[in-house]
C-alpha cells in the first residue's frame, strides 16, 4: 500500500510539473516578463508542496480546499535572506516565533495559482471556475438578510468574482533623505553608475526603464528621455508599463552625467543600441546591464555610504523623486503622467507621504506659525 501511495504521489507530481512547465511556456509566449515567469514558477512550488502534503491531484483543488491552501501558506517558514537576523517575537511557551511568509508573498502566490488555473481552464485542462476565486453578488452584499429583495438569486444581475487573498497592509513609500542621497552619490565609482542613479532620482524612472534605454531615446537638445516598450533586451529587462511616454529632464546635471558616460566611458567597439553596458574588463564587457548587476552596484554603494536598509533599493530613488515633485507643488494628475502610472491610485500614495507638509498645516491651524511671522509682516 505504501508503495502504491508513493507511486501515485510521484505520478501526480510529475503531472503537475508537466502542467506547470506548459504554463511557463504560455507565459513566455504571451509576452510576460522573464522575471515574472520565473517568479510564477517559484510560487507554484508552494502549490506543489501543498498538493503533496494533502495527497491531492492538482485538478481536484476546489474553493473549499483553497482555504486549506491559505492556511498552509500561513504556516510556511520564510526563507527570505536575513529574516532570521531580525528581532523575533516570543511565543507563550517562551520559544522564539519562526518568521513566516509575509502577506504580500502569500497574495503573490495566490495570484500565481489563480493565473495557473485560469490558464488550465481556458485550455480545457481544468473544468469549472478557478478555485482561487470567490463568487459573490455585490447588490446582495449591500443589504441585510432581513431586507433581501424577493428576486435575489434569480434575476439577471451578474455575479462578480474576486480572488482569494489576504488583506494587505498598504505601507507608505519611503523617500530617501537628502543627506542619504548625497552620501550615495559621493560613493559612486564610475560615470555609468552616476548616470543611472541620476536618471532614477531626477527622472523618476523605474530601474527596468533605465536599463532598457537605447542611445536614440535620449534627446539632449530637447532635454527629455523617451520610455519605449521593447521586448528584445538580451538580459530579460522589461518596462512595467505597456504605454510609452516622454520624461522631461531639465536638471542639467542629469543629462550631463549621461553625456559624460556615453562620450568617455561607454565601450565604443560595440554595435549594441542599448545605453548602459557592463563595460570594464569583466567576462562580458559589452553585454547589456542586468537587474542583478544594478542591484549589486546599488547595494555596494549604499554599504560604502553607510545607508544600508531593506527598503533602500534602486526603486526608492523613484519614490524620492515622486515625493519631491509632490511637495514642490506638482498636481496629482501631472505627477501620474510623469511617473507613467496607469491609475491615479498608484500616484495618490505619494500625497500621504509628506510629513513636513502635515506638520506645517497642523502648526498653521494652531496659529503657531502665524504668530511667528506676524512681526515680519508688520515691519514690511
Amino acid at each position: 500500500m505504501l508503495d502504491d501511495s508513493a507511486t501515485h504521489n510521484a505520478r501526480e507530481s510529475a503531472a503537475f510539473d508537466a502542467a506547470a512547465a506548459e504554463f511557463g511556456i504560455y507565459l513566455g509566449a504571451s509576452g510576460c516578463s522573464p522575471n515574472t515567469a520565473r517568479a510564477y514558477g517559484h510560487d507554484l512550488t508552494h502549490l506543489r508542496s501543498f498538493l503533496i502534503e494533502q495527497g491531492l491531484e492538482w485538478r481536484a483543488l476546489t474553493p473549499a480546499r483553497a482555504v486549506d491552501l491559505l492556511i498552509h501558506l500561513r504556516s510556511k517558514r520564510s526563507r527570505r535572506r536575513g529574516a532570521a537576523q531580525h528581532p523575533s517575537l516570543v511565543s507563550v511557551d517562551g520559544e522564539r516565533a519562526v518568521p513566516r511568509l509575509s502577506t504580500a508573498t502569500i497574495n503573490r502566490v495566490l495570484a500565481a495559482v489563480s493565473s495557473f488555473y485560469e490558464w488550465a481552464r481556458i485550455t480545457d485542462r481544468f473544468e469549472g471556475p478557478s478555485p482561487i476565486t470567490r463568487i459573490h453578488d455585490r447588490a446582495a452584499a449591500r443589504v441585510s438578510d432581513r431586507h433581501r429583495p424577493f428576486l435575489t438569486g434569480i434575476t439577471s444581475r451578474s455575479q462578480t468574482r474576486s480572488p482569494v487573498r489576504l488583506r494587505q497592509i498598504h505601507r507608505l513609500p519611503r523617500p530617501m533623505a537628502d543627506p542619504s542621497v548625497d552620501a550615495l552619490l559621493a560613493q559612486l565609482r564610475c560615470r555609468r553608475d552616476l548616470a543611472i542613479i541620476r536618471l532614477l532620482l531626477d527622472g523618476g524612472l523605474r530601474p527596468g526603464e533605465v536599463l532598457g534605454l537605447h542611445l536614440t531615446d535620449i534627446a539632449y537638445g530637447k532635454r527629455r528621455v523617451t520610455i519605449r516598450v521593447r521586448f528584445d533586451h538580451p538580459r530579460g529587462v522589461r518596462s512595467k508599463s505597456r504605454t510609452e511616454r516622454v520624461v522631461d529632464l531639465h536638471e542639467a546635471v542629469t543629462l550631463e552625467a549621461v553625456s559624460a558616460y556615453v562620450m568617455h566611458e561607454r565601450p565604443q567597439d560595440t554595435a549594441s543600441p542599448i545605453l548602459f553596458l557592463v563595460g570594464g574588463a569583466g567576462r562580458r564587457p559589452l553585454d547589456a546591464l542586468s537587474y542583478a548587476a544594478l542591484a549589486k552596484m546599488f547595494a555596494r554603494a549604499c554599504s560604502r555610504a553607510g545607508i544600508r536598509a531593506p527598503w533602500v533599493t534602486p526603486h526608492a530613488l523613484r519614490h524620492t523623486h515622486a515625493t519631491r515633485m509632490w511637495e514642490a507643488g506638482m498636481r496629482e494628475l501631472t505627477l501620474q503622467r510623469r511617473l507613467g502610472h496607469a491609475s491615479p491610485d498608484a500616484t495618490r500614495m505619494y500625497t500621504r507621504v509628506s510629513d513636513p507638509i502635515v506638520v506645517a498645516e497642523y502648526r498653521r491651524a494652531l496659529g503657531l506659525d502665524a504668530d511667528a511671522t506676524a512681526p515680519a509682516a508688520d515691519s514690511a
